[in-house]
């Protein structure tokens, strides 16, 4: 059986890389890894996973259809987990930069429930930044059915 280990890597569709690497880069601390112009793709070191940015006008981003919008993404919204989590700092550097960040709360991920801040990337993709769970994950029992 496979056990998955964490995420691997996302992919985006975006209308504006600039914009897309500005806000990935700049704002939330990933950086450059890969770039394959050919196929205009861009892949971002974010952890020890990736996310990969797709321009709407190269090949891959083409064969993708319609660009995503307010009335249909392609991804609900994802979570990177962030170290040293201070929310008043989080939000005040998300502010500080003119993008709006959503309340604190407490939600469940992969380690378990912990705070965690929404924030929209500039083609309205929602970002979760997660801090460390503050009660672990509960494991799931397995059936013998």
């Amino acid at each position: 059986m496979m056990r998955i280990q964490g995420i691997d890597h996302l992919v985006l569709r975006v209308r504006s890389l600039p914009a897309m690497i500005a806000f990935y880069c700049d704002v939330l601390g990933c950086r450059v890894e890969r770039v394959q112009e050919d196929l205009g793709l861009m892949q971002l070191r974010a952890g020890a996973s990736l996310i990969d940015l797709v321009d709407l006008a190269g090949p891959l981003g083409r064969a993708g259809g319609a660009a995503p919008a307010t009335e249909g993404r392609n991804l609900d919204h994802f979570c990177l987990r962030v170290e040293s989590f201070d929310a008043e700092a989080i939000r005040s550097e998300l502010t500080a930069r003119g993008l709006e960040a959503g309340e604190v709360a407490m939600r469940y991920g992969a380690e378990g429930e912990g705070p965690s801040i929404y924030v929209e990337d500039p083609e309205g993709n929602v970002v979760e930044l997660k801090g460390p769970a503050l009660r672990p994950a509960v494991q799931a029992v397995r059936s013998s059915h």
